[in-house]
């Protein structure tokens, strides 16, 4: 394992400890968007055996459940792990590349974002492969690369203020990225030895309030979560004025943020 590795996992852990409530205030129900779609993708329904796999607060659990699968759930963290178990499900504490499971255990293994925050994605998936029962189907979610409207108002916002990235910002190791496209997401399957695997951009607006958006990277979540709490007091005011300004261009006139996304949805079977 690389030092690179080592520090993106490192960050990771600690960027997302203590903050379960920040996220399901914030980033969450941008997050949910895609669940029914990666659900469908995996082919989960009445009595499938399925892991959530970075199940957050539980919501793609829950709709798993809600279809009559029986579900199983891990996350590294354990606020996240609380959080789901308070909701009913039958989650613990599991961080990629290990999981708690046996072989071939699972019909179906999903996992929304989960990848973007895993220091060595291929490890990741073939661990995900190991848990999954041949003709079982894995269903993933990435963001897709280039600007995503949402962080890229944050960032502007930054930027305007002055702020200056930390040192301490997760990067993966060079070796361990992947082309961030449907065609780099679905090699990146087929490398992990999926067959049939399909990959699909899914595009939607999500509409926070101007608060809902702010909160979030103010409770130090994700990269530019990191950026915005690394600042001092004065240069985090100068971030806030900067960002109500700029919101206004993505405003819809009622007090909601009009914010375009892309993400991938890869899926693939175990032959």
């Amino acid at each position: 394992m690389t030092n690179a590795t080592e520090t993106f996992d490192a960050t990771e852990r600690t960027m997302w400890s203590g903050r379960t409530e920040a996220y399901a205030g914030s980033f969450a129900r941008l997050c949910a968007h895609p669940v029914e779609t990666l659900l469908d993708a995996a082919g989960v329904e009445a009595g499938t055996r399925v892991l959530d796999v970075g199940t957050g607060t539980g919501t793609a659990a829950l709709a798993a459940g809600a279809r009559g699968a029986r579900v199983s759930a891990v996350d590294a963290d354990a606020g996240m792990v609380a959080a789901a178990r308070t909701a009913g499900i039958d989650a613990r504490i599991g961080v990629l590349p290990e999981l708690p499971y046996a072989d071939a255990e699972f019909d179906a293994v999903v996992g929304n974002f989960v990848l973007n925050h895993v220091g060595r994605p291929r490890a990741a998936l073939a661990e995900l492969r190991r848990v999954l029962r041949p003709g079982g189907t894995t269903a993933l979610t990435v963001w897709a690369g280039g600007r995503q409207s949402g962080m890229e108002l944050l960032g502007r916002a930054c930027e305007a203020a002055g702020a200056v990235p930390p040192d301490h910002l997760p990067r993966l190791a060079p070796e361990e990225d992947f082309g961030r496209t449907a065609e780099g997401f679905a090699a990146l399957l087929a490398e992990a030895g999926l067959a049939d695997v399909r990959c699909a951009e899914v595009v939607w607006e999500h509409r926070p309030s101007v608060e809902e958006w702010w909160s979030g990277a103010a409770a130090g979540i994700g990269t530019i979560g990191l950026i915005v709490t690394s600042q001092s007091p004065a240069t985090v005011v100068r971030i806030r004025r900067e960002y109500d300004r700029l919101a206004a261009e993505l405003s819809d006139g009622e007090g909601r943020l009009v914010l375009p996304y892309t993400a991938l949805l890869g899926s693939g079977r175990r032959a």
